[in-house]
């Protein structure tokens, strides 16, 4: 289970309000994790949330019991091969109007036994956003029975 994850953006706060409203929840800066930093939560069952940090911030190993976050270090990495796909509330077109508002690539994409709609933060990092139909196409095709099925097949 996934409680939250993180992710850079080149404006956090505009990032976190479009997570925001994806998730009709609410932004607020973060600075737990450095100056200009921002939180989208949703407000859900599980206090689901993404921080977002400035493009550049960088994570590291630190002391006792804390991580070690050091900004504006080198050339910021834009494409990476980390992902997440996230449920959303909702309908495709309102999901495609609040990217396009944010300016973010976005796209319907059939991934075989369930749907998703591809997001591409600032053109560089994909979300995978699920409709509630698509979330229901999600969990009855990706149980431990249906990718061992999958694997079967493609054996």
């Amino acid at each position: 289970m996934i409680f939250h994850i993180s992710l850079s953006a080149d404006d956090p706060g505009a990032t976190a309000d479009f997570f925001a409203r994806l998730w009709q929840g609410r932004a607020y800066p973060f600075p737990p994790f450095g100056q200009g930093s921002w939180v989208a939560m949703a407000g859900d069952e599980r206090n689901s949330a993404i921080e977002i940090y400035p493009r550049g911030t960088e994570m590291h190993f630190g002391g006792a019991d804390s991580s070690d976050v050091r900004e504006g270090l080198g050339a910021p990495v834009r494409e990476q091969a980390c992902h997440a796909a996230i449920a959303s509330p909702l309908a495709v077109e309102a999901v495609l109007a609040l990217a396009a508002e944010a300016g973010y690539p976005a796209r319907v994409c059939d991934r075989g036994p369930f749907h998703l709609i591809e997001v591409w933060i600032d053109g560089c990092f994909m979300i995978e956003v699920l409709t509630p139909e698509m979330q229901a196409e999600y969990l009855g095709s990706m149980t431990l029975e249906g990718w061992e099925g999958f694997l079967a097949a493609a054996a």
